[in-house]
């Protein structure tokens, strides 16, 4: 296990935007198009190019709950500038895809939506490393399936994953959620989440346009099904991490109110081989968006472009 410092399409694609895109510039080209996920729902993707010439490697971004793919869109324009295309969905209930807003159908759905989206990755870029990069909910979605399905990665990258919460819910209400799951799974209910738990803004126009606030497609809504399937995923992903046997970059900062550093901690300890752990002192739980985003987005890059 290494420590921080060595690296500071199927058939029924519904292309929407030709490959110029709906935006360009010296570096980057963005499409978009819907794709029919599991449980015969829509689901949203952008994708990010590189502005001439094939990518060096495609990344599958999975994005954190409440949130979609769009808020990604610095952080892809940047891996897109040095030669990636980067695929950005929505997960289901997510932005623009379709579903109840904050709920998740099953752990294994959410699972096969990822799975999809990878055999569209590797569909639209044949023959070039293909990496999985997810965050927060994203983050154990993607870990969960690196072990259970095995996909052909050249990497993976988790920043903050949701194995645990940093906090532990009252024994009471966790009893109620789970008896929900079961009864009404899809009750629609609020998180709690505060936005300065999120990240720190550093007073630029840039920083504030990352706010969730006044973001139409971001939410702090959850169901009781949503939450235990997530929870209980993490807790099986960390007893069963030694099945991993793909390259990990694993960040999670020390600071974080959110999701649980020390689950990462553990995390990294049982897969003992192959996972690059970087604590990320003082940082919050969106690292890419927080005081030392430009560092962690070059790490992230850094890690990548070794494993090529």
């Amino acid at each position: 296990m290494s420590q921080r410092g060595s690296y500071n399409d199927r058939d029924d694609v519904q292309q929407g935007i030709a490959d110029d895109g709906i935006e360009a510039s010296d570096k980057v080209r963005r499409t978009e198009w819907r794709v029919l996920g599991t449980g015969v729902n829509d689901l949203f993707v952008r994708e990010w190019l590189p502005a001439a010439g094939k990518p060096k490697a495609v990344i599958c971004l999975a994005h954190g709950h409440g949130e979609h793919g769009e808020r990604y869109a610095h952080v892809a324009k940047e891996l897109a500038a040095d030669g990636y295309a980067i695929i950005a969905y929505d997960h289901y209930g997510h932005g623009r895809s379709q579903g109840k807003r904050g709920h998740m159908l099953s752990m294994e759905a959410a699972i096969a939506d990822l799975t999809l989206m990878l055999e569209q990755c590797a569909k639209r870029h044949a023959e070039i490393p293909l990496f999985l990069y997810g965050h927060s909910m994203g983050g154990n979605i993607a870990l969960n399936c690196a072990i259970r399905t095995k996909p052909d990665l050249a990497g993976l990258v988790l920043t903050s994953p949701w194995l645990r919460l940093a906090f532990k819910p009252p024994a009471v209400k966790e009893w109620l959620g789970r008896r929900l799951a079961t009864f009404w799974p899809s009750l629609p209910m609020s998180t709690g989440l505060k936005e300065e738990d999120l990240f720190r803004q550093n007073g630029t126009e840039a920083s504030r346009s990352r706010s969730m606030k006044g973001d139409p497609l971001s939410h702090t809504t959850i169901t009781p099904r949503a939450f235990t399937e997530i929870q209980d995923a993490g807790e099986w992903a960390i007893k069963h991490v030694n099945e991993l046997h793909v390259p990990l970059l694993l960040l999670h900062g020390t600071a974080d109110r959110v999701t649980s550093y020390v689950a990462s901690k553990e995390l990294a300890d049982g897969m003992r081989e192959g996972c690059d752990w970087n604590p990320w002192q003082d940082g919050l739980h969106e690292l890419h968006n927080d005081l030392q985003g430009g560092e962690a987005i070059a790490c992230i890059k850094a890690w990548m472009n070794d494993k090529l």
